[in-house]
């Protein structure tokens, strides 16, 4: 039941409705008998400019963040993490003390997933795109202690913006560039491969990898970071090739989890989040 003593969290984006948050929140919420609620906001691009005073205003104790609005809303913030600041994407705000504090769950949320079952120090990695999950992924593949870090892209110029401010924001050098069609050149060389675009999504679910698999082997740990489906042809085709794989609802449950506990300061079961989670994609 909703009452005048229920604390409020949710998301904002635009559009909101494909939102898997709410559900793996509210269950968490449930299972702890916490009295809060989750709640799906849509706002408009136009509207980003006045978030925070409302959410101030009702008194709501943390929203994430999701597309189009990460990168918009940080000038509105009155604080940001470090991490979050470099990346320059925000997809967590934490409102304590009259004060918004932005941070970034999204590459923690995917170290924790990757951690799960191979380590990734002195480990060389072959991240696939070169937008904003791209930009929280890399950034915190290298404070986790990676040797190399190869980044494939159709686009160079995507790549060289990314390169330039890894470099710049941690002094890391061994990052290269790989055309997405010429991958095959450098896996045999890679231990972790991370698929960072949304290529092979639903609707989009029967297209072609986003890189040929052919030579995919059991070396190889293999991240896709789409959840829906749960298992993309990616993932599909590494594991019949014998490499260990990892669905995309890892990520997204790490993340979510990382930002429950920023907004309540308690730490949910990966299983309050995972069974609403799995049961509303399996819909």
């Amino acid at each position: 039941m909703i009452t005048g003593k229920t604390l409020i969290t949710g998301v904002i984006g635009h559009p909101i409705e494909h939102s898997f948050s709410p559900p793996m929140h509210n269950n968490a919420y449930t299972q702890m008998n916490m009295d809060y609620k989750y709640v799906p906001f849509h706002v408009q691009p136009a509207d980003v400019k006045n978030i925070i005073t409302a959410a101030k205003t009702m008194n709501i104790k943390g929203l994430n963040v999701t597309i189009p609005h990460k990168t918009t809303i940080i000038p509105y913030l009155d604080e940001i993490d470090e991490t979050a600041r470099r990346i320059n994407a925000v997809n967590t705000i934490s409102f304590k003390d009259g004060i918004a504090k932005g941070y970034n769950t999204d590459g923690l949320g995917a170290i924790k997933s990757i951690q799960k079952y191979t380590n990734l120090k002195n480990k060389k990695v072959l991240v696939i795109g070169a937008g904003g999950a791209s930009k929280a992924i890399t950034f915190t593949l290298i404070n986790e202690g990676i040797d190399d870090l190869v980044i494939a892209n159709r686009s160079k110029e995507n790549v060289d913006k990314l390169m330039k401010n890894l470099i710049n924001e941690t002094k890391f050098q061994n990052i290269s560039y790989q055309p997405i069609a010429k991958t095959n050149e450098v896996i045999n060389d890679v231990d972790i491969i991370i698929n960072t675009t949304p290529i092979g999504m639903y609707p989009n679910h029967d297209v072609e990898p986003p890189i040929d698999t052919n030579n995919i082997s059991t070396q190889h740990t293999v991240m896709d970071i789409i959840y829906n489906p749960l298992e993309t042809n990616l993932l599909k085709q590494a594991k019949i090739n014998g490499a260990q794989t990892i669905p995309g609802t890892h990520m997204l449950i790490n993340q979510g989890i990382i930002a429950f506990e920023i907004f309540t300061g308690k730490t949910p079961s990966y299983e309050s989040f995972e069974k609403p989670l799995l049961e509303h994609l399996k819909k």
